[in-house]
């Protein structure tokens, strides 16, 4: 039974392990919906911005898109695994900034995320992509905590 809702789910992790239970969710709801995955990674090269473009900055530029890679490859095994469609992209730039404007440029039905349930100072020290997305995106998002908050 195909879902008329979503057609086009994104998947969007940071390879953590807290990231696990948001990409589970996306992939059931793609499974049961029918719909094609995108997985994306965000190289945060917003925290690079100040730093000049030198031979070390290339080459933390490298292993973090490395790393993007091998996260989008491992996360879309598990979606294959599921005989969903897939298609996995490593972007650029600031992770939420990034993660709305592909979901609006691809006609995305749901973004998947998950949320390390940081709370109060917390998430004012850190910033959270989660709740960035969450209060701007266009797109309907689905954050999936991965534990409860602790106050």
């Amino acid at each position: 039974m195909s879902s008329e809702i979503y057609k086009k789910i994104l998947i969007a992790t940071d390879g953590s392990e807290k990231s696990r239970k948001a990409i589970n969710y996306g992939i059931e709801l793609a499974r049961l919906s029918e719909a094609k995955v995108y997985v994306a990674y965000v190289v945060d090269t917003a925290s690079f911005e100040s730093i000049p473009m030198d031979g070390g900055w290339e080459m933390m530029y490298e292993l973090l898109e490395k790393e993007g890679s091998e996260i989008t490859g491992t996360v879309s095994d598990m979606v294959k695994e599921s005989n969903v469609e897939v298609e996995a992209r490593v972007l650029e730039g600031h992770p939420s900034h990034e993660i709305i404007e592909f979901a609006e440029n691809n006609d995305i039905d749901l973004i998947v995320l998950g949320t390390h349930g940081k709370s109060g100072f917390d998430r004012f020290l850190l910033g959270s992509v989660a709740e960035k997305v969450t209060r701007t995106s266009k797109v309907p998002v689905l954050v999936v905590r991965d534990s409860p908050v602790e106050d």
